[in-house]
Parts: structure tokens; sequence; C-alpha cells
């Protein structure tokens, strides 16, 4: 039987990790697959709404040539209450590769998903402009600061819907895709060498030093700061984790791509190839089991 081709794509939140998606997305085009729509939450909604501008590459492009320290060349501390950074410098760069527009005028149907933090309601994001879509949907709490938006105050997308299957636009006879990069921890991922461990710490000591210099913003010592910022990681994604199973159990998609949650940072934006490359391969074996080969 002839394997179906239209795909409404789901993306997951999930930081860093969600290159993933762009290897996956490259995977999809390669076996003939039409993405005809696409839903995202945090770095879902900024792969997938970079993606239905049909400019991803131009991103991707400038994603893989930053190193660390390049990378936080665009991490704006915030003074102040709300997060560690304000989100603007990334906003200004993404508009700079890729200008900004209307959701409307995208290529194909495309929404994002944020949380309403004062009223702990879903936004879903179907009009208005990109940008100002992605950046409430990435406000990663205490990360970024949350965006507001005719007075409403937005966090990411992922403490609601981190994986939005049930707000993907469908068509007649096409299929599901979703792409989870918070799923069950690898075995063939774990444990992580000791090297590579020492590199996970890199991207969290880094933020503690700028952190420290802005006017002694942390009074604790280095090892509470750090202690923190991975707490918050690992408490957010737990609960992300277990919200994505629900979702997928609920509404189950034809191809699930799943990246375990293990095998990359939160915070990793600097390894953007690898990932790239790590989503591509876990792709390109889900999918040539739908197509039974």
């Amino acid at each position: 039987m002839k394997k179906k081709k239209d795909v409404a794509l789901v993306l997951s939140s999930g930081g860093a990790k969600g290159f993933a998606h762009v290897g996956v997305i490259r995977a999809l085009e390669r076996h003939g697959f039409m993405i005809h729509s696409v839903a995202g939450a945090s770095m879902g909604s900024l792969i997938g709404g970079l993606y239905a501008t049909g400019e991803l590459d131009r991103f991707v492009e400038f994603a893989e040539s930053m190193d660390l320290k390049e990378m936080l060349k665009y991490f704006d501390i915030n003074l102040g209450p709300g997060g560690l950074i304000k989100g603007e410098k990334v906003i200004e760069k993404l508009k700079d590769i890729i200008p900004d527009r209307s959701i409307e005028n995208l290529n194909i149907p495309y929404c994002a998903i944020a949380t309403d933090i004062e009223t702990g309601e879903e936004k879903v994001f179907k009009e208005g402009k990109l940008y100002d879509a992605i950046r409430a949907s990435i406000a990663i709490p205490t990360v970024f600061t949350p965006h507001v938006i005719d007075g409403h105050h937005y966090v990411d997308g992922g403490v609601l819907n981190p994986i939005p299957v049930n707000r993907v636009q469908r068509k007649k006879r096409d299929i599901m895709v979703a792409v989870n990069v918070n799923a069950i921890d690898s075995p063939e991922d774990m444990p992580l060498p000791e090297e590579r461990k020492k590199k996970e710490r890199k991207l969290p000591e880094a933020l503690t030093t700028i952190l420290e210099k802005a006017e002694n913003l942390i009074p604790s010592s280095r090892h509470d700061r750090i202690g923190f910022f991975n707490l918050t990681n690992k408490t957010l994604n737990l609960m992300i984790d277990r919200i994505s199973d629900l979702a997928l159990d609920i509404t189950p998609p034809d191809i699930l791509v799943d990246i375990p949650t293990n095998a990359f940072g939160t915070f990793d934006f600097y390894k953007a190839g690898e990932i790239i490359d790590y989503g591509e391969k876990k792709a390109e074996a889900a999918i040539r089991r739908y197509l039974g080969k």
C-alpha cells in the first residue's frame, strides 16, 4: 500500500535540543514528504516559524557558525525580575537574518504555543507578527523574561503544551509527524563521558560569570547559582516529559521521532550542527519504519 506523504508537522519544546527539528525536516524532505502545516512550542515554534517563511536555511547557517563565545554575545542580562535574559538581542538578530512578517502571510499554516502566566491559559498564535509569537513561546521561565503583548505576560508554551499535537492544522489524507525532543533517556547516550560532562557545564558557568559581574546580581556562591540553574532546568524537563507523554497517548502521531532528553543539554545552542545531524539520524530511522523499509 502506498504510504501517505502530506505531513502536518508538530515540533516540541526543549531548548537547544530543538535544533534536532531541522534534521527531521531535512529527512522528511529527502524522502519526498510534503509539509503542509506546522505547529510548535518554544524552540519548536522558532524552527517551525522560520521553516514556514521558506528561509530556514539562512538561520541554520548562522546557528552552525556560532561557538560558545559568539552565542553569549546575544545574552542581554536582565537586572530586574522576571528572568535572567531579556531576549531582545536574540530576536533582533533573528530579524536581521529573516525579516519579520505576519503569520497570515507565511508559506504554510503555522501556530505557536505560549502560556499566559497570569491566567494560566494556553495561547495559540495563529495570526499577528511572527516574532511576537516566537518570543512569547520561547520564554523559558526564570531564563527569559516574559513577553508582554496587549497587557498579557506570556512564557514558554512548553509549560502547558510542550508537543501541540492537538493544535496543528490537518487536512484529509495527511499524516501527522511529531518530534519529541523530551523523550525518555536513551541507554546509548548515557552515562555521558567525563569530557562531555565538562562541556555540558560550560554554559551555566559562563552565564554565572556574566551574572556575577552584573552589579553583584548574584550574592551567593558560584556553586549555588549553578545548582539553581540546573535545578530549574531539571524540574522543567520532568514536567515537560510527563505532559508530552500524556499528549502523545491521547493523540498518537503517524510518525514519532524521539530525541532522548539526555542526548544534549537544553542550553547547548552552540552545538547546532551536531544536534541537527543527530535529529536527522533519528528521523531517518523513524521514517524507514513507517515506510516499511
